[in-house]
């Protein structure tokens, strides 16, 4: 299948590579990024996969929403699969992305054959200082202001903050994060912060029977990267490290997140994930 696009019922954006008969790989980005994040991966991904790209709601090409808390964005990934008539889905998702996959996980394990969980914070206790880039650009008093005049300089300014390798950023990632408005990042960011504050990630999954890959930066800006071991409490879980790398793996190393992603997707290809 060669890759199309389009806004289907649910209201976000999905983006298809790959052939229609592969097994299906889902694809979910985090706060304030869209589906361009993964852009670098596609090439590997999808020579192998059915690959689908969302951009959620209010973020990249898909319109805002009226709520964004993190179970009802899986509630909406879970109508996109069940539009789309797919069942046991190789699931991954980056930074609170993967608190989307997380809660698509929880309630609706039927979907879900394996979780990848990249550069996800376990808790918020694992939260490091942002960089001061990211300070300004975020934060009031100055944010809303900085965020309208954002250049697409500074926006690959803000996204190489938080990396640590020189990474190329997809001209397709500039775009989706200059079409999320400042208020929905906000709005979004709280919603993630209550997610994992209720309950955090290690213990939901405990109580999953999903296989569960987990990769980190061993020099993430954002999360202490030791705290990716929490999730070896996991049953059916793998951690991988990888030397030198921020919080953005898909950029900083497509190629070695690509092959974590697709030896352990063959590996459970067809697991219930119940």
């Amino acid at each position: 299948m060669s890759e199309f696009d389009a806004v289907l019922p649910h209201g976000m954006h999905v983006v298809h590579d790959g052939p229609e008969q592969g097994p299906p790989l889902l694809l979910i980005h985090g706060s304030g990024a869209s589906g361009g994040t993964w852009s670098p991966m596609i090439p590997a991904l999808a020579a192998r996969h059915h690959v689908i790209r969302t951009d959620l709601p209010g973020c990249g090409q898909s319109p805002p929403a009226a709520s964004y808390d993190v179970p009802v964005q899986a509630g909406r990934v879970a109508a996109l699969l069940d539009g789309l008539g797919l069942r046991r889905v190789a699931v991954a998702g980056h930074s609170s992305g993967g608190y989307v996959a997380t809660a698509l996980a929880e309630a609706r394990p039927d979907l879900v054959s394996s979780l990848a969980l990249i550069s996800t914070g376990p808790g918020l206790d694992a939260l490091l200082p942002q960089p001061a880039i990211l300070r300004l650009l975020l934060g009031p008093p100055f944010g809303p202001l900085l965020w309208s005049l954002r250049s697409d300089a500074a926006i690959r300014g803000g996204i190489r903050a938080t990396t640590v390798r020189q990474a190329d950023i997809p001209d397709d990632l500039v775009a989706g994060v200059r079409g999320t408005t400042y208020r929905t990042f906000r709005a979004v960011s709280r919603c993630n912060t209550a997610y994992v504050d209720e309950r955090n990630v290690p213990e939901r999954l405990a109580a999953l029977k999903v296989p569960l890959l987990v990769v980190f930066g061993d020099a993430d800006p954002r999360w202490e990267p030791s705290s990716a071991h929490r999730y070896e409490a996991v049953p059916d879980s793998r951690v991988e490290l990888l030397s030198g790398i921020g919080h953005i793996p898909l950029l900083e190393a497509p190629e070695a997140t690509s092959d974590l992603l697709l030896r352990f997707a063959a590996a459970h290809a067809g697991n219930p994930g119940a």
